[in-house]
């Protein structure tokens, strides 16, 4: 198997766990690491759900360098994505050379955020950080925080104009845009849900696997569904999408990752310690996300 293969499943966008001065807990990340791939799933260190908006590059460095890390000692070869976005595209730059040199498979690169770019500058943006590595680039689009969607068009035209370009993360929740990507792109570029609830409906169009929020939490039962629809078992894979559907949702009842780290402290999997402007979620909201939890019996 290619490494690039290794993608077409469950990446999980690691939650990042805090010390009491919400100072990154290296040791507790570690094990966390451990956890997801002993579970079958590959990772993103420094993604949206990472908090990776309110972690300094300095920080961004450590995290890459400790899930390379750690990703070496499992002896499993997981796949490593980093994070490296910028709305800054020398930021974004200078972040994806520190990725590429500590040993990142790949490098996940936003939409610039805040300045709004149209879609020729969107084009500008991701060749300039696409010449400046020579690691694989998974696009991500997320309007719901960058305010800009990424077009088809400008999807199909960095396709195929960059060979390091070599797949999306696809959250715009829009059914008719994932499908016109899978049409217009190459057969070989991969297509990954960002979005747990949509994945089912990405993958009978023949998209690859998921970047996914919910595997923090249930990262073995993320990998048996995707595994059943890459087997072809649509009825388990149905069926699976149903049970947690409940999961997927409510994991975005506020701002993500607040209701995952809720979820994973509940479950005794790590604090809910979040850095401002993000707090975790209000009581009545946690007692939604318990509720759904319970029914699940995962608490």
């Amino acid at each position: 198997m290619s490494k690039l293969e290794k993608l077409k499943g469950v990446i999980t966008a690691l939650i990042t766990p805090f010390n009491e001065d919400f100072s990154l807990n290296e040791e507790k990340y570690r094990e966390f690491i451990r956890f997801q791939v002993e579970n079958g799933c590959q990772i993103l260190t420094m993604g949206t759900t990472g908090e990776s908006a309110t972690l300094s590059h300095e920080e961004h460095h450590i995290a890459i360098d400790i899930a390379v890390d750690e990703a070496k000692k499992t002896g499993k070869d997981p796949f490593v994505l980093a994070g490296a976005g910028s709305n800054s595209t020398k930021e974004a730059i200078s972040l994806s050379q520190y990725a590429e040199k500590a040993g990142a498979d790949a490098l996940l690169q936003v939409v610039p955020y805040y300045n709004k770019p149209v879609q020729h500058s969107l084009i500008e943006h991701f060749s300039a950080i696409a010449d400046s590595v020579s690691i694989p680039i998974i696009l991500y689009n997320v309007p719901s925080r960058t305010v800009r969607n990424l077009d088809v068009e400008t999807v199909i035209t960095l396709a195929n104009k960059k060979d390091n370009i070599v797949g999306i993360k696809e959250a715009s929740g829009n059914i008719d845009q994932i499908t016109r990507i899978i049409k217009g792109t190459p057969d070989d570029f991969i297509v990954l849900s960002g979005d747990d609830g949509m994945t089912y409906h990405l993958m009978a169009l023949g998209g690859h696997g998921v970047i996914s929020v919910a595997s923090n939490i249930i990262p073995l039962k993320m990998v048996e569904f995707i595994n059943s629809m890459k087997e072809g078992n649509w009825d388990k894979a149905r069926n699976m999408q149903l049970e947690f559907y409940d999961l997927f949702k409510i994991l975005f009842i506020e701002t993500n990752p607040g209701p995952v780290k809720y979820a994973a402290e509940r479950m005794g999997i790590m604090n809910m310690r979040m850095r401002l402007p993000l707090t975790p979620p209000l009581e009545q909201n946690r007692a939604k996300i318990d509720k759904v939890l319970k029914e699940l019996n995962l608490i």
